[in-house]
């Protein structure tokens, strides 16, 4: 690959180097090797289930420790709404009243969407700020017409532009005297279970020509959110660093050029996020996206659980701390040797080597160590109500070692007899809701980097300019980038998962104050 020196000087400001480019180029010409899922992991195969003693019991630990660790709350918040009202747009574009009513039109393109949509207009928290934007003539309006112009107060850019904004900033839920935004919700979150003497710390990971919008939201509401919840906060924010883009090619797999015949960079996707929480040295973080909360009727549902899966970081970490310690600093015994061998495999649900009680006493120890020297993930699982797809799997990886592992469909090939029927048999997913122990015993940090697995990502299709190109991601932040994590599946309820992906999902009882 011959680089141009102007190509160089635009690699190198963007924070690359020629062989990162040369090493991408190369993934998109060899492709990348689809995951190997082994089985997938179930209730009593690598997912676990509390009845209500054992849940209390972690709780009661984790409120217990609390206080002696250092809590972060992480919320990965960079995506725009325009997915939400991706729908809306469509009719703006597609329905014309004059040559159609509005039935017509969602009949003959398959859009019941827009029936949810209009039948629960009045329950949204945007509906009373909108309605007072619309035209004088509103109520002389046809129902059809009414229609086109309150999506176009919602999503016109001279209005309130919603599809233009961040997620994390619009309205979410209608109380009955205030608007809450997923970026307010995040904030009561945090003070219910992942604050420490009446203090809450948060980190946004946001697009930065959005910082100024939230440094708004949070001047207006920090007191407010303060007084109810009796609760300092300190919020702080990242951007997707610039590095961690990636080149694109064309088709046939040679770099993408602009009109001005210069290299075309893309965001990875939120694998790019792992040098983001790398960059965070605190003893337990808890991960979630910016859509899913909740009204606050179901707060205290959603804290329990939270609290739940602390507890069982907490005291497995604990547990860890105290092996760690004694392989380093202590002659061990062939019987305490063992009690560790089973305690990764039970408990961390490390696979461990067949030969492993051939080995020698020295090498033994340095296994153990190795296996135990590695940051944890506690990640909650759900039941799967609809068609099976991306979640927890045991993973056999290419050097032959089994794992437990997140996995996104998109990983899986789906053309593999084997691999359709495991998919099959799959009974939970992943609802991005992980707490993290990033140090070891001595109070020092893992760099999160050593242990991204590099051999997962993806390859999308995407157009830039009218022309077709191909773009790489990174592995993502619960998939490749913690696939060499220690990892602990723990079944949660449904009730804690309730993502915005569409605006219509407002309308579901979890947002509805």
């Amino acid at each position: 690959m011959n680089f141009t020196p102007e190509d160089i000087v635009q690699i190198e400001d963007n924070g690359l180097t020629v062989e990162k480019v040369i090493s991408q180029i190369q993934i998109f010409k060899t492709g990348i090797t689809p995951t190997n899922l082994k089985d997938a992991a179930t209730i009593n195969n690598g997912i676990l289930n509390f009845n209500d003693s054992e849940k209390k019991e972690f709780i009661n630990y984790f409120e217990s420790q609390k206080e002696s660790v250092s809590i972060m709350k992480f919320i990965p918040s960079s995506g725009a709404a325009s997915r939400m009202f991706q729908f809306l747009f469509k009719f703006l574009k597609e329905f014309n009243p004059k040559k159609e009513s509005i039935n017509s039109y969602i009949n003959k393109n398959k859009v019941p969407e827009m029936t949810l949509f209009l039948f629960g207009l009045e329950k949204f928290p945007f509906y009373k700020e909108a309605k007072t934007l619309l035209p004088l003539n509103y109520e002389q309006l046809t129902d059809d017409e009414k229609a086109i112009a309150f999506v176009k107060v919602i999503l016109d850019e001279d209005n309130l532009n919603y599809g233009e904004q961040p997620k994390g900033l619009l309205p979410f839920h209608q109380y009955k005297n205030e608007i809450s935004t997923a970026f307010q919700e995040h904030l009561f979150e945090a003070a219910s279970y992942a604050s420490k003497n009446n203090n809450a710390r948060l980190h946004f990971t946001i697009s930065e020509n959005h910082k100024n919008k939230f440094e708004q939201e949070l001047n207006q509401i920090q007191e407010h959110v303060s007084k109810k919840t009796n609760c300092t906060f300190d919020i702080s924010f990242s951007f997707q660093k610039q590095q961690t883009d990636t080149i694109a090619v064309t088709l046939k797999n040679e770099v993408f050029r602009d009109d001005a015949d210069k290299l075309s960079f893309r965001p990875s996707g939120h694998g790019a996020l792992i040098e983001n929480l790398n960059d965070i040295n605190e003893d337990l973080i808890f991960i979630k996206n910016i859509d899913n909360v909740v009204a606050a009727n179901l707060s205290k549902t959603v804290a329990s659980y939270k609290k739940m899966l602390g507890g069982v970081l907490l005291k497995t970490q604990g547990k860890v701390f105290e092996y760690q310690e004694r392989l380093e600093n202590h002659s061990i015994s062939e019987e305490e040797i063992i009690t560790i061998a089973n305690f990764i495999a039970n408990t961390l649900n490390v696979v461990v080597n067949l030969e492993f009680e051939k080995y020698s006493n020295k090498y033994q120890i340095e296994y153990l160590v190795e296996k135990l020297n590695r940051p944890i993930r506690v990640c909650g699982m759900v039941k799967n109500e609809g068609e099976p797809g991306g979640g927890p799997f045991w993973v056999k990886s290419e050097n032959g070692t089994t794992s437990l592992q997140i996995v996104e469909s998109a990983q899986i090939n789906k053309k593999d007899k084997l691999q359709k029927e495991i998919i099959k048999n799959a009974t939970h997913f992943n609802p991005v809701d992980l707490v993290c122990g990033v140090k070891n015993y001595k109070g020092d940090k893992y760099n999160l980097i050593e242990y991204i697995d590099v051999n997962t990502g993806f390859i999308s299709a995407k157009t830039k300019l009218g022309k077709n190109l191909k773009a790489l991601e990174l592995p993502g932040l619960w998939n490749g980038a913690m696939a060499n994590w220690n990892t602990i599946f723990v079944e949660v309820p449904l009730e804690t998962f309730n993502p915005v992906k569409t605006v219509n999902d407002l309308l579901k009882p979890a947002h509805q104050a």
